[in-house]
């Protein structure tokens, strides 16, 4: 989608996004009226962020991995991308994967809506906002937004073909790649209850969570990775299917983004639900005579006006 034509600012509070990964680069039937390049204190997102009309509303669409899928999975500036969706205005994520399964009942083209995560990744990827002077500790123990969850899965009867089923629930594991997993670790995963597998939950939800907003992961099964008696997974086989299934991946999350349109101004858009969970925990950990100014700052573009009351 060329973005060169398009005006590059926007007025108008945009309170929905939709992160794209392999497979969903681009959201087609939305007419796209911004091609937005804004800044932060972590860089620049990973694409310049659309924004498309739908109904008369607003939507934010930023490309995970670039416009040409340029940024492996650790490289990807996840802390710039939900800063930047923040500072639209966006509180609800919806974010879409291609993933492995590692359970039989999950078939390549199936879609999976997790509930859980197992990290695996190696600390290498930046996964807070809140460091360098500014401490916080905030809640994680159900990563991903029920609200969301339960609105996806009123949207499965958008998806069509024979046998393509919409999984309510699981354990996605986010491994560092970008190899695959070794068969001993496909299996281990599966011993320790995974649903799916792929590299790009995290850190993405846990700064979403950071950043008070509303996250939900759409996972769609490509392969079985490489604990099944089938082909192991590789590149071709991961984009075979997603351009088997693309058109699916669309009808499903057009479906998901026609009812949250319809909720635009909702408390549930808004994320009313996690506001203050990040800020409380920040605003009582560090004590003013610890805190780095520049983190502060920090801190103040995800929450304007955070440190006036402190």
């Amino acid at each position: 989608m060329s973005t060169d034509s398009l005006p590059n600012t926007f007025s108008r509070p945009v309170h929905i996004a939709v992160i794209g990964g392999t497979g969903l680069g681009k959201l087609a039937g939305y007419t796209p009226v911004a091609a937005l390049h804004p800044t932060t204190p972590w860089g620049a997102p990973s694409s310049p962020i659309l924004i498309l009309e739908h109904a008369g509303v607003p939507i934010a669409f930023l490309a995970r991995h670039g416009l040409h899928h340029q940024h492996a999975p650790h490289e990807v500036p996840a802390r710039a991308n939900i800063a930047a969706l923040r500072s639209l205005g966006v509180r609800t994520i919806i974010a879409f994967s291609a993933v492995g399964s590692l359970r039989e009942e999950i078939k390549p083209m199936d879609f999976v809506v997790p509930d859980q995560i197992i990290d695996r990744t190696k600390g290498i990827r930046p996964f807070t906002f809140f460091e360098g002077g500014v401490v916080g500790h905030i809640g994680f123990a159900d990563p991903f937004d029920a609200g969301l969850a339960a609105i996806v899965q009123r949207c499965a009867a958008a998806m069509r073909g024979d046998g393509v089923v919409l999984h309510q629930g699981g354990t996605v594991v986010c491994m560092e790649g970008p190899q695959f997993s070794t068969r001993a670790e496909s299996n281990m995963y599966r011993a320790w209850g995974g649903s799916v597998i792929n590299m790009s939950a995290l850190p993405e939800a846990k700064l979403a969570r950071e950043a008070e907003l509303a996250y939900q992961m759409i996972c769609m099964a490509t392969d079985y990775d490489c604990w099944h008696d089938t082909a192991d997974v590789d590149v071709a086989m991961v984009m075979k299917y997603m351009a088997a299934n693309g058109e699916n991946a669309k009808h499903l999350v057009g479906a998901v983004l026609d009812e949250l349109c319809k909720q635009d101004n909702s408390d549930s858009v808004l994320a009313k639900h996690w506001e203050g969970s990040a800020q409380g925990a920040v605003k009582f950990m560090t004590k003013p005579e610890g805190r780095d100014p520049e983190a502060m700052k920090r801190v103040e573009f995800l929450f304007p006006g955070f440190w006036e009351e402190s």
